[in-house]
């Protein structure tokens, strides 16, 4: 997945629609794609901090402490999702492997996820197993991390197949880099890598960091303090200009 792997084991027409100001909506997303877009580029921020911070280091999972470890002294409590084969190239939740015998505490996530996909009728999140590929993990990590506001994700290959993780640290927020130059390196990232509705995503997206919102069928223009960013789309929502 190229910039994701590296962290782990122009339309110049006028428009002259008045802008108007976005409105959160409150209720639940009901998509794969609407998850993604609606948690990808703040959940690849987070990514960019925890793969600083683990830096190049193996790891290490314990699971009757509930811990992963990268070093003697960086040690973060873990949540186990489930597993991937990489023969079979299918997917298990923890919840429905029933040889895995894993304690409960390190199955909340997953439960989580779980009661989100029943409640709403994702069968990402409810479907016990299914087929699967190594690029829809990071799928799967983005919306867990969304979901479940943890602080990062991580895939845990053992060579047979890999483990995916969330795991939440008060260390991962305190080397944030929270910065607007960051918008403009991460969301072109973002849409190279996933299918998805890029105008919506970038709302969300900017949302999430505090920032203002206008925008109009293909103009997006969001501010925060001093800083502005501007954006605009085709007919179809792709990402023609992104500047600020």
């Amino acid at each position: 997945m190229g910039f994701l792997d590296k962290l782990f084991g122009k339309n110049n027409t006028k428009n002259t629609e008045a802008p108007t100001t976005t409105k959160e909506v409150p209720t639940p997303i009901l998509t794969e794609e609407g998850l993604l877009e609606q948690y990808g580029g703040i959940a690849l921020e987070k990514q960019l901090d925890f793969g600083e911070l683990m830096g190049d280091n193996n790891w290490n999972v314990d699971m009757t402490a509930g811990t992963i470890s990268f070093c003697d002294s960086l040690s973060f409590p873990l949540q186990v999702l489930g597993t991937f084969s990489h023969s079979s190239e299918t997917w298990l939740w923890a919840w429905a492997n029933q040889q895995s015998d894993l304690p409960d505490s390190i199955q909340q996530n997953a439960l989580q996820l779980k009661k989100y996909g029943e409640d709403n009728e994702i069968d990402l999140l409810r479907n016990p197993r299914f087929d699967f590929s190594t690029n829809e993990l990071h799928l799967l990590g983005i919306i867990a991390t969304g979901l479940c506001h943890a602080d990062a994700y991580y895939i845990a290959d053992y060579g047979q197949g890999a483990m995916l993780l969330t795991i939440t640290d008060s260390r991962i927020k305190q080397v944030r880099h929270d910065t607007h130059d960051r918008l403009r390196f991460v969301f072109p990232q973002l849409i190279s890598q996933f299918e998805m509705n890029h105008q919506n995503a970038l709302r969300s997206y900017l949302r999430t960091k505090g920032y203002t919102v206008e925008e109009t069928k293909t103009t997006l223009t969001a501010t925060k303090d001093s800083d502005i960013i501007q954006a605009e789309f085709d007919d179809l929502s792709r990402l023609t200009n992104l500047k600020g």
